[in-house]
């Protein structure tokens, strides 16, 4: 999710590095967060991390339109959720969310980026998850561009946005949890050596 987003920001701020081919970033995984947040029954605000996954950035800082972005996530055993995980993990996985047996997997592939002044932005993108296709954005922030200790090109992005999880035919327990599932992404990107 977090890719072209972090690919178009970056690559509209001409102050950074202007580069005739596109730039291949990682994850710093150790300094990202992707989570989803929904509402329970009016009491509390629950959410869970999104951990094992793996994904292409390509960044072209001259030319947003030719960078890529490309992740895929593990749902079979990529969650924390926190108390009772194992007992929440189990029911994420069953045909009432994301039925991992049939679509281990979810799959973003970003489509379009849009910004005015190169540090906020809205990402389009496609999210394929338990066997369905739909659209997604994503308002994204460039926090902060830099180097590593050892001299690489850093970059620091958040992004917020949300979805309806019967959308993809998740409508478990409607109204009473929300069908309005909030995305809140926050990570920090290293140029690849």
């Amino acid at each position: 999710m977090t890719r072209l987003f972090l690919a178009a920001s970056a690559a509209l701020l001409t102050a950074t590095a202007a580069q005739a081919e596109p730039e291949t970033f990682e994850f710093d995984k150790t300094h990202t967060v992707i989570e989803a947040r929904w509402d329970h029954q009016g009491y509390s605000t629950m959410s869970m991390q999104f951990t094992d996954y793996e994904g292409t950035l390509s960044l072209d800082l001259e030319t947003p339109s030719s960078s890529t972005v490309d992740i895929t996530f593990n749902l079979i055993d990529g969650f924390w959720v926190g108390a009772n995980q194992d007992r929440f993990i189990t029911h994420l996985n069953s045909g009432d969310f994301f039925e991992t047996e049939a679509n281990p997997t979810a799959h973003f592939v970003a489509t379009g980026f849009e910004t005015a002044n190169g540090e906020v932005g809205i990402m389009t993108g496609d999210l394929t998850m338990n066997g369905m296709t739909g659209p997604v954005s994503l308002e994204v922030t460039l926090n902060q561009v830099g180097e590593t200790r050892s001299g690489a090109t850093k970059l620091g992005f958040t992004a917020i946005g949300s979805l309806m999880r019967s959308e993809w035919d998740m409508g478990f327990a409607v109204p009473y949890v929300s069908d309005e599932i909030e995305l809140f992404i926050s990570t920090e990107l290293v140029a690849a050596e």
